[in-house]
C-alpha cells in the first residue's frame, strides 16, 4: 500500500506529464437504452445491464440485484468537486424494476455513495442489502433496514439465490484518517440455474482459483480492468487487462471445462488514473484475441447495454 506522500508524488508530478496521452471525446461512449425484464425475469434467466463503472443491475433467481450503484454525477463526498461521470447513468433511475437485493464491495466513493443509498432505501424499503464488515452502520444511517454484513467466504441467502462474500485485493475508507476500518470483497451469485463472480475493486491475487473451487464453477466474472496507471501506484489495489487476463486463467483452471464469459468492469466512467478513459477496453480485446479465446465470451459493454446468458 502507498501512503499520502506517494499520491502526492503522482497527483503533483507524474500526472502533469501525462499530457501526450489524451482521452478521447466523451462522446466515444455509446449510451444505448437498457433492456431489462419488467418487472422480472423468469427463474431461469440471467440478464445482466451496465449502468457504468462498476454498477451493474443483475437479473438472476427472478430478482433483481443492483451492484455497486451510484448515480450521482460525481464519485465523492460532495457534488461541486471530484471525479465526474463522463457518461450519465445509464439507466435511469425511475425506470429501475422493482430492487430486490443490493450488492456493495466496498466503501470507496465510486462504489458506494452517499445519496444513491438513501434513494434506494426510500423507493425500496424491502430491499436487502450485502455489505462487507463496517460497512452496514453507513447504510442503516440512510434509510436501508435489511442490512446483512459479511466476512470473506461467510455465505447468504434470499429465495432461491445464494451470496458469498468472497477475498478482494484493495482497501478501504472514505477519509485519510479511517483506513481500512472496514473490509473490502468480491460476491459470487448462485442460483439453482446459473452463477455469477463479480470480483468487487481489485489487484490481482492468488485467490480467484480458490474462489472457483468453493463457490463455482460460474457462467459468468465481472472483473476490472481500468483506473491501472501507473503500475508503481495503482498495481496494488487495480487490476490492468495483463492482470485481468491472469485472474481469468485462474478462474478458468478451475472450472472443469465449463464456459466462461467474462464481462468488464471498473472503465469508462471516472476519470480516476492516468490511462486514457478509451485505452482499458482497447488493451483488453488486444489481450484477450492474443490469448485465443472465444471473442463470443468477452463482453465489454456499453453504457446502458443489457445482454441474456445463454
Amino acid at each position: 500500500m502507498h501512503g499520502f506522500l506517494d499520491f502526492l508524488k503522482w497527483s503533483l508530478g507524474e500526472r502533469r506529464r501525462g499530457a501526450d496521452r489524451p482521452d478521447p471525446d466523451p462522446a466515444t461512449f455509446v449510451r444505448v437504452a437498457p433492456e431489462f425484464v419488467v418487472p422480472r425475469t423468469s427463474p431461469d434467466q440471467l440478464t445482466i445491464t451496465w449502468v457504468g463503472h462498476t454498477s451493474f443491475l443483475i437479473q438472476i433467481a427472478g430478482l433483481n440485484v443492483l451492484i455497486d450503484p451510484i448515480w450521482s454525477d460525481r464519485a465523492s463526498p460532495v457534488q461541486f468537486a471530484g471525479p465526474r461521470r463522463w457518461v450519465p447513468a445509464a439507466v435511469e433511475f425511475d425506470r429501475l424494476p422493482p430492487i430486490d437485493v443490493v450488492v456493495l464491495s466496498h466503501d470507496h466513493y465510486d462504489h458506494l455513495d452517499a445519496g444513491t443509498v438513501s434513494r434506494i432505501a426510500r423507493r425500496y424499503p424491502a430491499a436487502g442489502w450485502y455489505a462487507p464488515l463496517g460497512v452496514g452502520t453507513f447504510l442503516r444511517q440512510r434509510g436501508a433496514r435489511e442490512v446483512v454484513e459479511r466476512d470473506w467466504w461467510q455465505e447468504s441467502a434470499i429465495g432461491s439465490l445464494r451470496l458469498t462474500c468472497v477475498p478482494a485485493q484493495h482497501f478501504s475508507g472514505r477519509t485519510l484518517g479511517k483506513r481500512n476500518k472496514t473490509l473490502w470483497c468480491g460476491w459470487t451469485l448462485r442460483s439453482v440455474h446459473q452463477s455469477l463472480f463479480f470480483a468487487g475493486d481489485t489487484a490481482l491475487h492468488p485467490e480467484f482459483g480458490a474462489i472457483t473451487e468453493r463457490c463455482g464453477p460460474f457462467d459468468m466474472a465481472i472483473l476490472p480492468i481500468g483506473a491501472y496507471d501507473p503500475r508503481w501506484f495503482m498495481g496494488s489495489v487495480h487490476m490492468d487487462p495483463d492482470d485481468c487476463m491472469k485472474a481469468f486463467t485462474q478462474i478458468s483452471a478451475a472450472q472443469d471445462g465449463r464456459r466462461l464469459v467474462m464481462t468488464a468492469a471498473h472503465w469508462g466512467t471516472f476519470k480516476l488514473t492516468d490511462e486514457p478513459m478509451d485505452e482499458p477496453p482497447e488493451k483488453m480485446r488486444e489481450r484477450w484475441r492474443a490469448s485465443g479465446r472465444d471473442s463470443n465470451d468477452l463482453w465489454i459493454l456499453r453504457h446502458g447495454e443489457t445482454r441474456v446468458f445463454g
